[in-house]
């Protein structure tokens, strides 16, 4: 890849059995989330207290698997990818892959960012964040997991930003949803986006974190909707003032895509020239939308060909690629393949760009210190 490493934007851990229970608050022990044998055609599955369904093994770790093995439930832990839970095995993974570091997200923690009960969210988020810190420290500089926080207040969201910032992770997971009842373009907010932008911590918003309403036709399209609760985020951060008052706020949309994002843009910009008096009084924005987006909002892809199609057509200084390992949608272990057809007609700077500095430089990783893919 033209002699620079290849960092993935968005890659996952597979929580083992004891990360909540071992790392969660004494106080909520007995209510932790925990890995339970379903039985025969089941398999293994992470129950959490509250939450009607559970998080099965099929998806999580079934990078590599041809669509034909691909199955939701009957898959046990014991048989998943060991880098999700082992940062020593983690490493070989990602040569297999050509990867030289990844950006780490949690798996059950997505699902437990729907939970409705706010002080669960809690407890369950620092233990993750206590555990994903003793995942990372074998190889810190090639293992970057992000930590997790429930937004109960703009106090206590500081204070988790500076607890995760002190365990020496690298970025933040945000609830698609806070966890009290001010949205997140509420001014109220403003002294969080403060705060992280003093401490340096990259804001992210995963799919799957925003609870979602009914799934119309077969099962599958549900799948196709998984982007829109990023992208209707994204939409109110624009133009809901957040990066008006906070201009150096970075955050980064993850796993939704990024070829939608020109028309994404265009749909924005045609809605505040034509409508922009809907807004409340002294809400206007300086600058288009569109140039908000391009300037603080950072998108994630794995395989979406269409997004280095249109790179030109968005700021592709705030692309970055992915390879998701280890879920299902992952395109390890043949990454380095799509990536030398999918990126033939960009120019080098664009694949440096897009595969590594935009990601290192977010990050503040030292690009030069890792092996080139």
């Amino acid at each position: 890849m033209g002699g620079h490493p290849v960092i993935s934007a968005d890659s996952h851990v597979t929580e083992p059995p004891e990360t909540y229970v071992d790392f969660i608050d004494p106080a909520w022990r007995d209510r932790a989330p925990r890995l339970v044998d379903g039985g025969e055609g089941v398999g293994d599955v992470f129950v959490i207290d509250g939450m009607e369904r559970g998080v099965p093994m099929g998806l999580v770790a079934a990078a590599g698997k041809p669509p034909e093995e691909i199955r939701v439930m009957g898959v046990r832990f014991r048989d998943l990818h060991r880098g999700g839970w082992d940062g020593e095995a983690r490493i070989a993974d990602q040569d297999r892959d050509g990867v030289a570091a990844e950006i780490i997200y949690p798996t059950v923690g997505m699902q437990l960012c729907n939970h409705r009960d706010a002080d669960y969210k809690k407890a369950c988020f620092d233990a993750y964040n206590r555990w994903a810190a003793q995942y990372m420290s074998p190889h810190p500089d090639r293992l970057l997991c992000v930590g997790q926080t429930a937004m109960r207040s703009p106090e206590e969201g500081i204070a988790d930003l500076e607890a995760i910032r002190s365990l020496g992770l690298r970025g933040v997971m945000m609830p698609g949803e806070p966890g009290c009842a001010h949205d997140y373009d509420d001014p109220v907010w403003d002294p969080f986006w403060e705060a992280a932008v003093d401490l340096g911590l990259p804001l992210s918003f995963h799919i799957l974190t925003t609870r979602s309403g009914r799934t119309r036709g077969p099962k599958m399209n549900g799948f196709l909707s998984i982007v829109r609760g990023c992208q209707d985020i994204m939409g109110m951060l624009v133009l809901g003032g957040v990066f008006e008052r906070h201009p150096d706020l970075k955050v980064v949309c993850v796993e939704a895509d990024a070829g939608w994002v020109p028309h994404f843009m265009y749909r924005m910009d045609h809605a505040y020239k034509r409508h922009r008096y809907w807004l409340p009084p002294g809400s206007e924005l300086t600058r288009l939308p569109s140039e908000w987006f391009a300037g603080n909002i950072y998108v994630t892809f794995q395989d979406d060909w269409t997004a280095f199609k249109v790179a030109d057509h968005m700021n592709w200084r705030r692309l970055m690629w992915a390879n998701d390992f280890p879920h299902s949608d992952s395109t390890w272990p043949w990454s380095q393949e799509m990536l030398d057809e999918h990126t033939a007609h960009l120019s080098a700077e664009q694949k440096e760009a897009i595969l590594c500095g935009n990601v290192a430089e977010l990050y503040g990783i030292d690009a030069t210190s890792l092996v080139a893919g």
